[in-house]
């Protein structure tokens, strides 16, 4: 029965979408409820931290999805899926004539029992699991992707961890990487927790898991890359921007900026 109400709650999306007028359809956050009120969403599935619906007020899903314009047959690059948390929503909003690549750095070992626990729950069906860094995309084509998604991660290119010394990715080498994969006139949305305008931007990565907005927008022009519109559906004027994004007093509601670049 689950399974059955998680397939209409896809349907009611292409649906809708197929029968709006002028082209491409103009999303709302409303064309999106089905997906969000799945009931495999409830449950807290092994590896996981919890049920994903717990965090949607919080993380605004349905807003961020209408941002990003995701459709029925998209092909879509998630960068640094992390726990699969967007992944899933990705994944039923392209739905089965759709595709989604869900990448991470092996270094990250916490995705492999978050994805293996969303499989084996049936979920991410059209999805293709990705292990590099983010400088090296090569498991997906040229000019394949709708759509290059990073979600709160664009300053990992600048975070070293413990287990790799080396670093994830060279910055000028993953914007060129995201620009590669992306169909002419694709678009990349980048997410991220801001920190304060013109701090370094390694230090404030390694230290708050956070990335001036500007440092991001210089990344994507420089790789030619063309800023088209944000969105402040996650901003908050009351975070200084200075602690660190998993502080207890600010997670989840860290100032975070939604970008749009198109190819």
């Amino acid at each position: 029965m689950k399974r059955a109400l998680a397939v209409s709650a896809f349907a009611l999306l292409a649906i809708g979408c197929a029968t709006m007028p002028g082209g491409a359809p103009a999303l709302s956050a409303a064309d999106y409820a089905p997906i969000l009120a799945a009931p495999d969403r409830l449950v807290k599935l092994e590896a996981l931290q919890g049920p994903d619906q717990a965090d949607d007020a919080a993380r605004k899903p349905a807003e961020v999805l209408a941002f990003i314009k995701v459709r029925p047959g998209d092909t879509i690059l998630e960068v640094e899926g992390g726990r699969g948390w967007y992944s899933r929503l990705l994944s039923a909003a392209v739905g089965p004539t759709g595709k989604l690549y869900a990448q991470y750095p092996a270094e990250f070992a916490y995705g492999d029992g978050a994805y293996k626990g969303r499989q084996d729950a049936g979920q991410l069906k059209n999805t293709t699991i990705v292990k590099s860094h983010f400088d090296d995309f090569s498991a997906v084509p040229s000019g394949s992707v709708d759509k290059v998604i990073w979600i709160l991660g664009p300053h990992e290119i600048y975070f070293t961890p413990q287990n790799a010394p080396g670093g994830l990715g060279e910055e000028t080498k993953t914007y060129a990487e995201i620009k590669r994969v992306l169909k002419p006139g694709g678009e990349f949305i980048a997410m991220d927790h801001a920190a304060p305008a013109g701090v370094d931007k390694k230090e404030s990565a390694q230290a708050n898991h956070r990335v001036d907005p500007a440092v991001v927008l210089a990344a994507a022009k420089a790789a030619g890359l063309t800023y088209v519109d944000k969105s402040d559906v996650l901003a908050n004027p009351q975070d200084d921007r200075t602690k660190r994004a998993f502080d207890p007093t600010i997670r989840r509601h860290t100032d975070q900026f939604l970008f749009r670049f198109r190819k």
